[in-house]
């Protein structure tokens, strides 16, 4: 992970004006061509076609995807990629957010806001369950870059203040954080903390790294699924966890 290297293809995409104004103008999403331009310098790599598919990246041994949102998309693309090449999907997680909502009719955007939310890697498992049936794949590699943002919102929604089932117009992505990725199998132990007791149970898990009990739930049937847990037996209803040997 090189700060620089992150600013400088900021700087090709966003650029002068961009900035300036905060807000994306190109047909592709600003945060999805920041990141192919950070981990692909060589334009030449880019859009590159792959029998009926078209790759975000491929450097000529390995496919690089970068998927902001729904995984499940990228079935048809990782059945045909994935038999031929290692594949790397990017999937970056908002560490802070800034929000302005866009009023439709005049263009005019609201003062940034700051999120009380903090992203997490744990975000990620939602989109990682997507694609479920192909997380043992031998050829498939994770990058999770955390990434702070600003996201501009169009005041569309159905509520009062059009803000609930508003649609997201653009990130601008302002700082790289840091990056996690899963380079193979023992990479999903890292997702564990030391000071979970054994076994444990997923309301164990869900009060040890801050989440809801469902997600805690489908963070542990990922994990149970790659095979970095195993299920030892029972607490009342629920299934008890060991980090597997």
């Amino acid at each position: 992970m090189d700060i620089q290297d992150f600013e400088i293809a900021k700087s090709k995409v966003i650029g002068i004006e961009r900035a300036r104004h905060g807000i994306g103008t190109q047909s592709e999403k600003t945060v999805h061509a920041v990141l192919k331009h950070f981990y692909a310098p060589d334009e030449d790599m880019h859009e590159i076609p792959i029998d009926a598919y078209i790759a975000d990246i491929y450097t000529g041994r390995e496919i690089i995807e970068i998927q902001t949102t729904q995984m499940n998309r990228m079935r048809g693309k990782l059945n045909c990629f994935l038999a031929q090449y290692p594949v790397t999907i990017v999937h970056p997680i908002a560490y802070q957010k800034w929000v302005s909502w866009i009023d439709k009719d005049t263009g005019e955007c609201s003062k940034l806001r700051k999120s009380p939310k903090t992203g997490t890697v744990y975000h990620a498992f939602g989109e990682l369950y997507r694609i479920k049936a192909f997380l043992n794949h031998e050829n498939i590699r994770f990058c999770f870059p955390f990434i702070d943002i600003e996201e501009y919102r169009l005041l569309d929604g159905w509520s009062h203040d059009k803000k609930r089932g508003s649609h997201r117009y653009d990130r601008i992505p302002v700082t790289l954080r840091d990056e996690v990725r899963i380079e193979c199998k023992e990479d999903y132990l890292q997702f564990i903390p030391y000071e979970l007791a054994e076994p444990f149970t997923s309301k164990e898990l869900a009060k040890c790294i801050k989440v809801d009990k469902r997600s805690a739930g489908l963070i542990l049937n990922i994990l149970h699924h790659v095979g970095a847990v195993e299920r030892t037996g029972k607490k009342g209803n629920a299934f008890t966890y060991n980090v597997k040997s």
